[in-house]
């Protein structure tokens, strides 16, 4: 998808969202190339273009959540201000989930590229607002940096859906968003002590004035500076990005053709599986919310659990990239599995032990079998397995097992939208509802309600599906017989 190469790839951002002019199909060498050229090179190609591109966006959305303002409330309030900061981030990017339903659902190939492009400079200046403003006051330029930063993730999906190669380009991309919040948090916490200025001390030439310069970031405005050292990555990754060939007939007739969705699709679409989307989005609910809760406070729950930045400055990395090879080793398994149904299977099983491992892991813990640390991967590891579906391989499968007129990036927009809605409700309950309990104490129980929901949610769902399945192919066995 993508792909068009007519006038210079980075206009002007008044002009970036208003341009839809009907651009050809790429005619660089580089698309003609890949077109031509073996699978797997157009693979890693995929991949590493769109890994890039969501990993860099968690350095504007994310480093923030090293930072723990301790002490501080909101306004005098009982909330506290990284609560209120991680809310009003959360606000923002839930109704970007909202619009991203109809725009990513809408938006035609020739202004994706582009509108990234704007989308993250958008995010940047909301961060350097963010590093102005009293700290009273970040809850205002946090919610418009959560803003654009919700429709991120639709328009890179729209590059890999619908191919024969989707499971493993999806779970490629997926993968980024395991270990890039891990990584940006250290790189944020390094900028607050210092260590990124003696870094780029050792750099030649302008490193040494750029170091002199950093010292030791504040917390106010260690996000924006992190996100201003990934731009370079981001800018090159969109580019490369934008080169990918679209889908071809193979891949049409294997996985269905995807165009953007009008209104009248989407709600055809929501009336046809309203049974099952209701149970996955239910499930998704309170999965997002534990993620999130599991994500932002991962650096205070390492504390609590004995882990200090101080002697352990590197353990969320460590623990997240553990995770992301687990579950890339679980998915990527699905490429392997051609036949859509079972497919769909397959996805839901793997979904399903992973809220099972939630539970397996915290009675591990509890019965003081295993440390904190690896609690703490398990527990990441059995989220990711559930999660990383929901964005990836779940309704790429569905919409193929069931041939359904849809886009996956629709149904992951749906789903999105309610999940975040609920993740603000829990941040708020945790402070209002449990503000004696230490956020290690609320993650336990949490952990528990999540096994059991997700457990039965993500059942019930699996058997309408496979109903559905068994319909589609029904229906298509009679019409190949006429």
């Amino acid at each position: 998808m993508g792909g068009h190469r007519n006038g210079p790839l980075f206009p002007t951002v008044s002009n970036a969202i208003k341009s839809d002019s009907p651009l050809p199909h790429s005619t660089s060498r580089f698309t003609a190339w890949l077109e031509r050229g073996p699978a797997p090179i157009f693979v890693i190609t995929a991949v590493v273009a769109a890994f890039c591109t969501y990993f860099s966006m968690y350095a504007f959305r994310k480093p923030f959540a090293a930072a723990k303002f301790q002490g501080e409330t909101l306004w005098g309030t009982a909330i506290g201000l990284k609560t209120a900061i991680v809310v009003s981030q959360i606000i923002g990017y839930a109704l970007s989930k909202y619009i991203g339903i109809k725009f990513c659902s809408e938006i035609t190939p020739g202004r994706r590229a582009r509108t990234l492009v704007f989308l993250i400079l958008w995010a940047e200046l909301a961060l350097v607002a963010f590093g102005l403003v009293p700290n009273g006051w970040k809850v205002f330029p946090i919610f418009l940096n959560g803003l654009p930063l919700g429709m991120v993730w639709g328009l890179v999906v729209w590059y890999l859906e619908g191919r024969r190669t989707s499971d493993v380009l999806l779970v490629g991309l997926s993968c980024s968003f395991i270990v890039s919040s891990g990584i940006v948090k250290d790189v944020g916490r390094a900028m607050m002590e210092g260590a990124v200025a003696t870094w780029w001390q050792q750099v030649p030439l302008i490193g040494p004035w750029i170091g002199s310069h950093l010292g030791k970031v504040s917390e106010g405005w260690m996000p924006a500076i992190t996100g201003l050292h990934f731009l370079p990555v981001f800018l090159g990754s969109v580019w490369l990005l934008n080169q990918l060939p679209r889908p071809n007939a193979r891949d049409e007739e294997e996985r269905s053709k995807r165009v953007p969705m009008k209104g009248s699709d989407r709600l055809a679409f929501v009336r046809e599986f309203l049974f099952g989307m209701t149970m996955l989005c239910i499930a998704y609910l309170f999965l997002t919310a534990y993620r999130d809760f599991r994500d932002t406070y991962q650096v205070e729950i390492m504390d609590d659990l004995g882990y200090p930045y101080a002697k352990f400055k590197a353990i969320i990395t460590k623990a997240e990239t553990l995770v992301m090879f687990g579950v890339m080793a679980a998915l990527a398994l699905l490429y392997f599995v051609r036949d859509n149904r079972r497919g769909l299977q397959a996805t839901y099983a793997i979904m399903i032990v992973g809220v099972l491992l939630l539970g397996g892991a915290t009675a591990l813990f509890q019965a003081k079998l295993i440390p904190g640390f690896w609690w703490m991967t398990l527990t990441g590891l059995g989220a990711y397995l559930t999660y990383v579906p929901y964005n990836s391989v779940l309704f790429d499968r569905t919409i193929a097992s069931t041939r359904a007129t849809a886009t996956a990036v629709f149904a992951i927009y749906l789903a999105d939208a309610i999940g975040y809605t609920g993740s603000v409700g829990v941040q708020l309950f945790k402070d209002v509802a449990w503000k004696t309990s230490s956020r290690l104490a609320f993650f336990q129980s949490f952990t528990w309600v999540m096994c059991a929901v997700g457990t039965l949610c993500l059942f019930a769902s699996a058997i309408y599906f496979e109903r559905r399945s068994q319909q589609a192919a029904a229906a298509g066995n009679a019409v190949a017989s006429r």
